[in-house]
C-alpha cells in the first residue's frame, strides 16, 4: 500500500493522479445574483398562502461555503410566529382532511410538475446554500422529483379504509390524518429531506408547518410557493424561516399533534424528551454509522466507485454514508490503493463549475469539527492514506480533502461517532463472522452495505446485520421502500406506503353484522 497526500484542481484532469492548482476557484458572482434575487430578506416566512416578515427584528444570515460571502439574510421567525402557522395549520385542517385521497393526489402531481419545471432554479440554489456540486444538486433535485410520484404511487393504492371479519366480530378499520404536523429537515439534502415530510403529511390529509434548517432554506420556501399555485389551501402547507428558538417553540406547541425530525442523534432526543411530554406522535431520522462489509470475492472494479461515492458524495454530508468500510486483510492493501485512487481523481472547487465534483462543508463549524475528527484520529494511532486535510490551493471556502483513514479500529472515535464530512475508515477483519460483528458494534443502525460477486452470500451477510436499510452491491435506497433506522439511528419510516402510514392513526369502527354485509356487498375492501 502506497501513502500519499490528495491533490486537485479546479479544472478537469486528464491525468489519474491531477496537479494541484494553486487558484480561489471563486464561485460565479453572477449566476448568484441572478438566482438569488427577490427570493430572502423581503419575505421572511410563507404562512397561510402569503410570505410576511417575522414579528421580531433578528435575521438569519445565508453564507455561500464556497466563497464565504454573504448570499443575503432571512427574517428569523419568532414564538409568536410558529403560534400564527400553528392556527394556520390548525384551521385548514378541518377541510383538507376531508378531502379525498385522489383530490390531494391531483393538487400533489401538479406541485410535481412544478417541481420538475424549476429544477434548474432549485438545484442552483442548492448548489449556493450548501455548496453541492451542481451536477450533484441537479441529481438530488431529480431524486426529489422521484420520490414526489413514489409518494403519489404509494397513495393510489394504499388501503384507507378496510373492513374485517373473524370470529370475534366485525369491524372498520379507517385510516385517517393524524393533524398539525410539525416537521423540522436539515440542510444537507435541503429540498428531499423536506418532501420527505411535506408530501406524505400532504396526502395522508395533515396539514403542516415546516422548518427547513437556517443554512438553506429557499427551496422549501420556493415549494410552498409552489403548492399554492398548485391548488393546495392557503394554511395548510406553512414554511417558517428560523433557528433553533423557532424549532424549540414548534416542536413543544400544544397545538402540534405530530413532529418528524431529521438531524443528528442529540437533537432527537431533545425532540423525542419534549414530544414524550404530551404524547404527541415522533418519527426520527437522525444520525449513522453505517458499515460496508467487503467480501473476499469482491470484484474492486465495480466495488470501489460504489464504496467511494457513499463516502465522498455531497462532501460525505449524508446519514446513510458508508463510513466504516470492512475489507478482507488479504484485501486490505489492494482496497485501499484502489479507492486512493479514486479519491485523487475528485475535482474541488466552485460548485456551480461543471467540472467540480466535491464541494464545500456547508459551514466553517462543519469543516472544524471534521478537522477535529482527522486530528483525534490520527492521535489514536490511524493514518491518513489519502487526503486528511484542507487544499491548500484553494484559498476561500470550507473545503476538505476526501480522505482514506487506515490503521483504525473500531474502538477509535472516528469509527464511533459520525462525523457528516469525506472520511472513509477501513477497517481490516479476519472471518465474515468477525465483520458482522464489527458491522454490529455501534450505537447505531441506519443503513449498510455488502460488496460480493454472489449476490446470495451477500444477502445472507445482509440479513444479519442490525440495521434499519441495507443494500447489496449497490449504495442507497428506493423512493418506494421504507427508510429509516434502529437504535440511535431513530424510529419510524419515510418513503413510500410506510412514509405516508406515519402520518396516519388507524379508526376502528365496531359494526353490526349487516352494516359489514352491506359494505362487503358495495365493495369495500376486506383486510
Amino acid at each position: 500500500m502506497r501513502t500519499r497526500r490528495l491533490v486537485g484542481s479546479c479544472a478537469a484532469s486528464s491525468s489519474s493522479t491531477p496537479e494541484p492548482t494553486h487558484t480561489s476557484c471563486p464561485t460565479n458572482s453572477e449566476s448568484t445574483v441572478t438566482v438569488m434575487s427577490d427570493l430572502i430578506t423581503p419575505r421572511g416566512s410563507y404562512i397561510n398562502g402569503g410570505w410576511r416578515r417575522s414579528s421580531g427584528s433578528a435575521s438569519l444570515e445565508l453564507i455561500n461555503p464556497a466563497t464565504e460571502e454573504s448570499l443575503g439574510r432571512v427574517t428569523d421567525a419568532t414564538s409568536a410566529d410558529v403560534d400564527d402557522a400553528v392556527a394556520a395549520a390548525s384551521a385548514a385542517f378541518a377541510a383538507w382532511s376531508a378531502t379525498s385521497a385522489e383530490e390531494r393526489i391531483a393538487v400533489m402531481n401538479r406541485v410535481a410538475v412544478a417541481v420538475s419545471e424549476r429544477a434548474e432554479e432549485l438545484s442552483r440554489l442548492q448548489s449556493l446554500q450548501m455548496g453541492a456540486p451542481l451536477v450533484s444538486a441537479r441529481a438530488a433535485v431529480q431524486a426529489s422529483s422521484n420520490l414526489l410520484r413514489a409518494y403519489m404511487d404509494a397513495a393510489n393504492v394504499l388501503s384507507w379504509e378496510y373492513i374485517r371479519r373473524d370470529a370475534w366480530g366485525q369491524s372498520l378499520m379507517r385510516r385517517e390524518p393524524v393533524g398539525v404536523v410539525a416537521a423540522i429537515s436539515p440542510w444537507n439534502f435541503p429540498l428531499a429531506t423536506a418532501l420527505n415530510k411535506m408530501v406524505p403529511a400532504l396526502l395522508a390529509g395533515c396539514s403542516i408547518v415546516m422548518k427547513p434548517a437556517p443554512e438553506a432554506p429557499l427551496e422549501v420556501g420556493i415549494f410552498g410557493e409552489i403548492c399554492s399555485e398548485a391548488g393546495l389551501p392557503d394554511g395548510v402547507l406553512n414554511v417558517l424561516m428560523g433557528g433553533r428558538e423557532a424549532g424549540e417553540a414548534l416542536v413543544g406547541h400544544r397545538g402540534v399533534h405530530k413532529i418528524t425530525f431529521t438531524g443528528s442523534t442529540a437533537a432527537g432526543r431533545r425532540v423525542a424528551q419534549v414530544a414524550a411530554e404530551r404524547f404527541a406522535r415522533v418519527s426520527l431520522e437522525l444520525g449513522g454509522k453505517s458499515a460496508a462489509i467487503v467480501l473476499d470475492d469482491v470484484d474492486l472494479a465495480a466495488a470501489v466507485p460504489i464504496i467511494a461515492g457513499a463516502n465522498f458524495g455531497n462532501s460525505g454530508q449524508a446519514c446513510y454514508s458508508l463510513s466504516r468500510v470492512l475489507v478482507p486483510s488479504a484485501r486490505h492493501d489492494e482496497f485501499v490503493d484502489a479507492v486512493a485512487e479514486v479519491a485523487a481523481r475528485h475535482v474541488l472547487g466552485d460548485p456551480l463549475d461543471e467540472a467540480t465534483t466535491i464541494g464545500p462543508l456547508v459551514a466553517d463549524r462543519q469543516r472544524a469539527r471534521v478537522l477535529h475528527y482527522l486530528e483525534t484520529a490520527e492521535r489514536q494511532g490511524a493514518t491518513v492514506a489519502v487526503g486528511g486535510g484542507r487544499p491548500a490551493y484553494l484559498e476561500r471556502g470550507y473545503f476538505i480533502e476526501p480522505t482514506v483513514l487506515v490503521g483504525v479500529d473500531n474502538t477509535m472515535t472516528v469509527a464511533r461517532e459520525e462525523i457528516f464530512g469525506p472520511v472513509m475508515s477501513v477497517i481490516p477483519y479476519d472471518s465474515v463472522e468477525e465483520a458482522v460483528a464489527i458491522a454490529n458494534h455501534s450505537d447505531f443502525g441506519l443503513h449498510g452495505g455488502v460488496f460480493t460477486t454472489d449476490p446470495e452470500r451477500g444477502l445472507a451477510v445482509a440479513k444479519q446485520v442490525v440495521t434499519g436499510s441495507i443494500a447489496i452491491n449497490r449504495h442507497g435506497t428506493n423512493p418506494s421502500a421504507p427508510f429509516g433506522g434502529v437504535k440511535m439511528s431513530g424510529m419510524g419510516r419515510e418513503h413510500g406506503a410506510e412514509g405516508i402510514g406515519s402520518f396516519l392513526e388507524t379508526k376502528t369502527y365496531v359494526l353490526p353484522p349487516e352494516m359489514y354485509d352491506s359494505m362487503k356487498a358495495s365493495g369495500t375492501r376486506e383486510g
